[in-house]
This record gives C-alpha cells, sequence and structure tokens, in this order.
C-alpha cells in the first residue's frame, strides 16, 4: 500500500496547494515570490523580479554563515548582514537576517534600523544589550543576555549590544524587513559627509564649537571605546548621552500608517500591568527539546503570546529540533515568509509552488546554510542524517499562522466528508477513511 500512499500524498500536496492563492492580498505579494534582478536597469522599491522559468533554487540559499567573521576593526564587532542583495529570493518578502561576531569587549554601537524591528538570540558567550525609547521619556532599557536569551529591539528605536566577556561572543540577528537600513548614531551625527555645521551641533549639544570640531576630527567609533579607557570618558560619556536623545527627537517620525504609532506596543494580557525589560526576554532557547513524538521533531514557537514585546512588530523566531530522519511535515505559513538556519547537523528542505507549475524546489542544507520559504507556500525540513539536527527560524509575522496539510485535510473536526475527500484525491471512500483513522 506504500506505492499507493505515495501517490495519496503527492496528489494532497496539489490539491492543497489549490487554496494558496487565496493568501496572497494586496498590497502584498501578488506571485509566489519575486526573486531580484540585479543585472536589471528598471528603478523599483526594492528590485525588479526575474522571470520565473530562470529562476533556480540557489536563489534561495546561501552557505557559510557559520565561518567566525573577522573582529579587527575599531568596534571589535563584524556584522555580517543577509539581505535581498544576498539571497535574491528574499526581494518583497520583509525579513532579512544577519550575524554579529563580537571580540572581547566588541560593541555594536548604538545604532537604529529605521524600517525594521531586531529579533537577537545569543549563540555564544554573553552581551549587555539595550534600547532608549523616544521622547519624552528617553527611558534605557536594559538586559544581560546568556547563550540561548532572546531580545526583542524595537523599529526606530536606538539598540546597541557590547561583549562583557573575556571570550568571543556571538549573536543571530533577525530584522522585519528586507533592507532593514542602519544609522550608526556617532557616525551619522559627527561624520557626515559634509560636515554638520558646527554652528548646528555646538547648539544642538549645549558645548562650544571646539569641542564639537575636536568630536569631528576624530572616528565617531574610536571615540565609543574611549569611553572604557580614555582620560576623558565622563566628558565625552555625557556628550554622547546628549547626542542619543537629541537623535531620539527624529525617532518618532519613523512611525508611519498603518504601521505603528509608537515605539513598541507590549501585550496586555492583564490589562493592569507595566512594561518592564522581561517584556522584550526569554531565556532558555538553548535547550534541546524532545523529539519523542510521530514525526520525529519538536518546533518551539516564539512569539507575542511569548515575548509580549514583540506585539505589532511583525517578527517571531522557532527554535526546531530534528531526531534522526526526523521531520517537519509539510506545511503553510498563511502569513509570513520564513528565513532558516541550520545550527547542527543537515536537512533537505523545500517548497512547492502555486498552480500551475507546482514545482518542487528543493536543497540539502548543513551547518551555516540559510534558506527561504516564501510566504503561503507549501514546505518541509527533514533531517536526512543519522544525528540530531537543529535549526532557527525567524518569520515576518508576530503570529505566522501553521497549517499542517496532512492534520488539516485528514484530520479536521469535525472531518471533512469522504464526499468530498473520495472526490478530490480521486480514491475511494474506504481509502479516505483509512486515512483519516490515523489523525
Amino acid at each position: 500500500m506504500a506505492s499507493d500512499l505515495s501517490l495519496l500524498l503527492i496528489v494532497a500536496l496539489v490539491a492543497a496547494l489549490s487554496f494558496s492563492q487565496a493568501l496572497a492580498r494586496d498590497p502584498g505579494a501578488l506571485q509566489d515570490f519575486c526573486v531580484a534582478d540585479s543585472m536589471s536597469k528598471v528603478i523599483v522599491n526594492g528590485f525588479t523580479c526575474k522571470n520565473p522559468e530562470l529562476v533556480k533554487v540557489d536563489d534561495f540559499f546561501l552557505s557559510g554563515l557559520n565561518v567566525p567573521r573577522s573582529t579587527m576593526n575599531k568596534v571589535t564587532s563584524n556584522v555580517t548582514l543577509i539581505n535581498a542583495n544576498i539571497i535574491p529570493g528574499l526581494n518583497t518578502l520583509g525579513i532579512s537576517m544577519a550575524r554579529v561576531d563580537y571580540a572581547p569587549r566588541g560593541l555594536n554601537p548604538p545604532h537604529i534600523h529605521p524600517r525594521a524591528t531586531e529579533l537577537q538570540t545569543v549563540l555564544e558567550g554573553s552581551l549587555y544589550v539595550g534600547f532608549i525609547t523616544s521622547n519624552p521619556e528617553n527611558k534605557l532599557v536594559t538586559k544581560v543576555l546568556n547563550k540561548g536569551d532572546v531580545f526583542v529591539f524595537p523599529q526606530g528605536l536606538i539598540h546597541f549590544q557590547f561583549n562583557l566577556g573575556r571570550t568571543r561572543a556571538l549573536a543571530m540577528s533577525f530584522l522585519s524587513s528586507q533592507n532593514p537600513g542602519l544609522i550608526t548614531i556617532a557616525n551619522t551625527v559627527f561624520g557626515s559627509k559634509p560636515n554638520i555645521s558646527d554652528d548646528i551641533l555646538s547648539k544642538a549639544f549645549q558645548v562650544d564649537k571646539k569641542t564639537i570640531d575636536w568630536i569631528q576630527s576624530h572616528s565617531p567609533i574610536l571615540i565609543t571605546l574611549s569611553l572604557f579607557n580614555d582620560s576623558m570618558a565622563s566628558d565625552l560619556s555625557l556628550l554622547l548621552v546628549v547626542a542619543l536623545v537629541a537623535a531620539l527627537s527624529f525617532s518618532q517620525a519613523l512611525a508611519r500608517d498603518p504601521g505603528a504609532l509608537q515605539d513598541f506596543c507590549v501585550a496586555d494580557s492583564m490589562s493592569k500591568e507595566l512594561v518592564k525589560v522581561d517584556d522584550f526576554f526569554l531565556s532558555g532557547l538553548n535547550v534541546p527539546r524532545s523529539t519523542v513524538n510521530k514525526v520525529g521533531s519538536n518546533v518551539t514557537l516564539i512569539n507575542a503570546n511569548i515575548i509580549p514585546g514583540l506585539n505589532t512588530l511583525g517578527i517571531s523566531m522557532a527554535r526546531v529540533d530534528y531526531a534522526p530522519r526526523g521531520l517537519n511535515p509539510p506545511h503553510i505559513h498563511p502569513r509570513a515568509t520564513e528565513l532558516q538556519t541550520v545550527l547542527e547537523g543537515s536537512l533537505y528542505v523545500g517548497f512547492i509552488t502555486s498552480n500551475p507549475e507546482n514545482k518542487l524546489v528543493t536543497k540539502v542544507l548543513n551547518k551555516g546554510d540559510v534558506f527561504v520559504f516564501p510566504q503561503g507556500l507549501i514546505h518541509f525540513q527533514f533531517n536526512l542524517g543519522r544525528t540530531r539536527a537543529l535549526a532557527m527560524s525567524f518569520l515576518s509575522s508576530q503570529n505566522p499562522g501553521v497549517i499542517t496539510i496532512a492534520n488539516t485535510v485528514f484530520g479536521s473536526k469535525p472531518n471533512i466528508s469522504d464526499d468530498i475527500l473520495s472526490k478530490a484525491f480521486q480514491v475511494d471512500k474506504k481509502t479516505i477513511d483509512w486515512i483519516q483513522s490515523q489523525f
């Protein structure tokens, strides 16, 4: 009966895909994907679409993210951004990611992502992180993160990460835009080309022009480092704090209708709770999950129900554990694109395009590889190996939703009539009843 069941499952996938077009909606995507055509001379908001007939699996793939990056620079950190310029298949899908390496005492200096919320998890070492709310409160929200911890940096707010330890640290960040943008505060204010007039800056920071000229003549990043070892640390600390406050006066302009109208909107499940730093924090994501179940996998979803600070910010994440031969079965995320990176082991992954092509796009992923599963398309991951595998997935919605095809079609409550399913799958009712009995 195995061959018949294989045929049934293939037919099931094809039938389920007939509904996937309904998931697209204006003004969102109007096709399965829009792979960036870097050779096109047409200027649009993002990239023009490559001819679908020329799209290949490597348009959704990147290898080598497990390789440590050099931190030999003034701030002793290195941000490796993976966006639509690097993985063309990310074009229009509203998500990107970054590997961030930190040397001991390494700093990712205060900066803004004007178009994205950042969701970061620590893979090695520990980090002191924080963000500052906008005017008039300018509240500093900080936390020390250890391996397996997760933290949310809301869109448009100044934030930073600093390695407090004596060993290297590593984090993975995911951002709710294919092009999140970056504004490093010190570089932008004191290193613009041409320089902002010292008349303007001296009045903004309430210091004399000589001080402004001195700061502009130095690398802004070097000044940030000198806070820890320079004799002028206290004076510069004051200057940089004022700089942050001044810069925050512009952050409110980053909110826009119909998006967020404030820094964040932490989910209020108790209606009387006040916002605290732990609303943006989660620990324990480094702990292996049990895969003792029928499919041999375990998806630990981290969304706004788990981290209230994610509410309205358009991003979530998941730890996915796979036993040997473990499967994350064919499913759909109706509201999110999934960006997945492999941390341990190897996975055979794939997605299927919608009608009428129903093209199967597959790839074997190894440690450090990255793959894109476009929103609304049926996709899967399967551990081919004899050892456990681990992946981290990030999704472009605070509530991506999941529709597991087999469970939904054959395990609905109440069951879909076998008259309907037998006609849809072109098999007898006895076969349908037998499949439904498995769920």
